[in-house]
C-alpha cells in the first residue's frame, strides 16, 4: 500500500501532471455562500463572569448568521469553486429558503454532488448549472426526488447535447424552462415521456442546420416559446393543405430566429401555418437585408403571417396590419392578374405557383376586394401626380361646415394635414383628432393617431374621407 503523498507527489489527472498545491478540488456550497455574502465562521468573543473569562465561540453571531441566511431567497455564488454539498443536511439547516440558484461556472463535476445540494432545498424552483461540466448519471431516475420541484433549469454551455439532455430528463419531471444555449448542439430527436411539461426551450447558439430537425420538437404539448436565435437554419416546411395549419407546435406562440441563414421568403409562408404564433423575433438574416426597405420587408413579414402581434419586439397595431395587407394586396396585384386571377370571382384562377408564393393572397381578397384596374397601373415613383392623392375633409361634431377637397401628398405626414387645417379652420392642430373612412369600407373609422406617420402609412387612397374633430 502507498504511503501518505509527500510534498514533491504529483497528480495525474486531465492528460497532464498537476502538484497537490496548484490543483483546486473546490468547496463545500455553504462556504461559498458565506463567502460571497460577506459571512464568516471566525467568530470569536469572550465573556467576563466574576474572575472567570469564558470564550463564546460565535454565540450571538451564530445566531446572526443563521437569521441572515435564513433571508437568502435568490443567491448567486457563481464561479466561487463550488464542488460539492459538504456535512449532510447542514444546507437544509442553514438556507432552507433558496428558491432561485446559480452556481454556473463552478465545479461541479457529477450529478450526484448537484442532487447532494438541491434535495436539501425544498422550495428551489430555479437552477443555472451553466458553465460546469457534469458527467452523465447512471441511473438519473434515481435522483429525480431531489429535482421533482425544479420548473427553470439553465445549462448553458456545459458542452450538453441534446442525447444526453433527453437521458437526464427523467430527472426534471416539472420542467417548464430549459435553457442549452451554446452547447454546439447539431441535431434533435424527439422526447419521449419527458419534457412533456416544457413551456420554453432556449437552443440559441447552437449548430442546426435543417430546419426540419425541429420537427422533433414539435409535439412538446406545452411549449410556448422557443429560441434558435444563431443557429444556421435556413429552411422549414410543414406539410399541410393549402391555406391550413399544421398540428405542430400547437400552443407556441412565440418563435425567435435572429441571426440564421433565412434567405428565402418561403420560410415566412410557413410560418403562417401555425396557428397560435403570435410573436416573431428575425433581425439578422439574409432576407432582412435585401435591396428592399426595413419597413417594406416588415409589412410583407406582417402581410404573410396572420395571427403575428409582435414582430422584432414591436407591437403590431390594427391599422399597421391593415396597411401591411392593403399594400401587399397591390404590390403583387399584377402578378396575380397574369397568373390567372381575376376580378370577378367566377373567372379568378390564379396559378398553383402564385398562390405557393403567396398563400394569403386570396385570403387577402377576401377581405378587402380584388384589387381595381388604378392599382394595376405601373407606379411612377418620382411623378408628383401619381402620389398625390383627392381626400374629402368632414368635420362630423359641426353641421355647418361644408366638405372641402384637396389633393394631398401621400407623404404627408399626420402633423402636416393638421397644420395644413389649422390654416383652413382656425383650431389649434393640437386640440384636432383625425381619422379617416376608406371610400370602399364605408362606415369603418380609422383613427390617425400617430402624428409622425404619413398618409401612405395609413394606406390611404384617392376618395378617402379624412374625419376631424376638436
Amino acid at each position: 500500500m502507498m504511503g501518505p503523498m509527500k510534498e514533491l507527489d504529483i497528480f495525474h489527472a486531465g492528460g497532464s501532471f498537476i502538484r497537490p498545491k496548484k490543483a483546486n478540488f473546490g468547496v463545500n456550497f455553504l462556504t461559498a455562500v458565506k463567502k460571497r455574502y460577506g459571512l464568516s465562521d471566525d467568530w470569536n468573543e469572550t465573556l467576563v463572569i466574576g474572575k472567570k473569562t469564558v470564550e463564546l465561540v460565535g454565540f450571538e453571531s451564530v445566531q446572526e448568521e443563521q437569521s441572515q441566511l435564513d433571508m437568502l431567497f435568490d443567491i448567486s455564488v457563481r464561479e466561487c469553486t463550488v464542488s460539492h454539498a459538504g456535512q449532510k443536511g447542514e444546507i437544509h439547516s442553514s438556507c432552507p429558503n433558496i428558491s432561485t440558484l446559480n452556481v454556473s461556472k463552478n465545479l461541479l463535476s457529477s450529478w450526484d454532488y448537484v442532487a447532494d445540494i438541491v434535495s436539501q432545498l425544498e422550495k428551489l424552483k430555479t437552477l443555472d448549472l451553466s458553465e460546469n461540466k457534469i458527467s452523465l448519471p447512471s441511473n438519473p431516475s434515481s435522483l429525480a426526488t431531489s429535482f421533482e420541484k425544479l420548473t427553470v433549469l439553465s445549462l448553458n454551455r456545459t458542452g450538453v447535447t441534446w442525447n444526453e439532455v433527453l437521458h437526464c430528463a427523467v430527472m426534471w419531471p416539472a420542467l417548464e424552462e430549459l435553457h442549452l444555449a451554446s452547447n454546439n448542439i447539431t441535431s434533435l430527436e424527439r422526447p419521449v415521456n419527458c419534457l412533456q411539461s416544457l413551456t420554453l426551450l432556449d437552443i440559441a447558439n447552437n449548430h442546426i442546420i435543417d430546419g426540419n430537425q425541429l420537427h422533433a420538437i414539435a409535439d412538446l404539448p406545452r411549449l410556448k416559446q422557443l429560441i434558435l436565435s444563431c443557429n444556421r437554419i435556413s429552411i422549414l416546411n410543414f406539410t399541410v393543405q393549402h391555406g391550413g395549419c399544421t398540428n405542430s407546435f400547437a400552443s407556441l406562440n412565440s418563435l425567435s430566429v435572429d441571426g440564421n441563414n433565412i434567405s428565402q421568403w418561403s420560410f415566412i409562408n410557413e410560418l403562417n401555418k401555425l396557428r397560435n404564433l403570435q410573436s416573431f423575433n428575425c433581425q439578422n438574416n439574409p432576407f432582412m437585408d435585401s435591396d428592399k426597405n426595413p419597413e417594406t420587408i416588415r409589412q410583407l413579414i406582417i402581410a404573410k403571417i396572420a395571427r403575428l402581434k409582435v414582430l422584432n419586439k414591436t407591437e403590431i397595431l390594427p391599422q399597421e396590419r391593415k396597411g401591411a395587407e392593403l399594400d401587399y394586396r397591390k404590390m403583387f396585384g399584377n402578378e396575380w392578374l397574369k397568373s390567372g386571377g381575376n376580378q370577378n370571382a367566377d373567372l379568378n384562377k390564379p396559378s398553383l405557383e402564385f398562390l405557393l408564393e403567396h398563400p394569403r393572397y386570396s385570403e387577402l381578397i377576401e377581405k378587402y376586394g380584388a384589387p381595381d384596374d388604378a392599382e394595376f397601373r405601373q407606379q411612377q415613383p418620382f411623378a408628383l401626380k401619381n402620389q398625390l392623392l383627392t381626400l374629402t375633409i368632414l368635420c362630423p361634431n359641426k353641421p355647418d361646415q361644408k366638405p372641402i377637397k384637396k389633393k394631398l401628398p401621400d407623404s404627408m405626414t399626420v402633423q402636416k394635414v393638421k397644420g395644413l387645417l389649422y390654416r383652413l379652420l382656425k383650431v389649434p392642430g393640437s386640440e384636432l383628432r383625425l381619422s379617416y373612412e376608406s371610400s370602399k369600407m364605408e362606415g369603418k373609422e380609422i383613427e390617425l393617431e400617430n402624428d409622425l406617420k404619413t398618409l401612405q402609412f395609413y394606406s390611404m387612397e384617392n376618395g378617402d374621407s379624412v374625419l376631424v374633430r376638436w
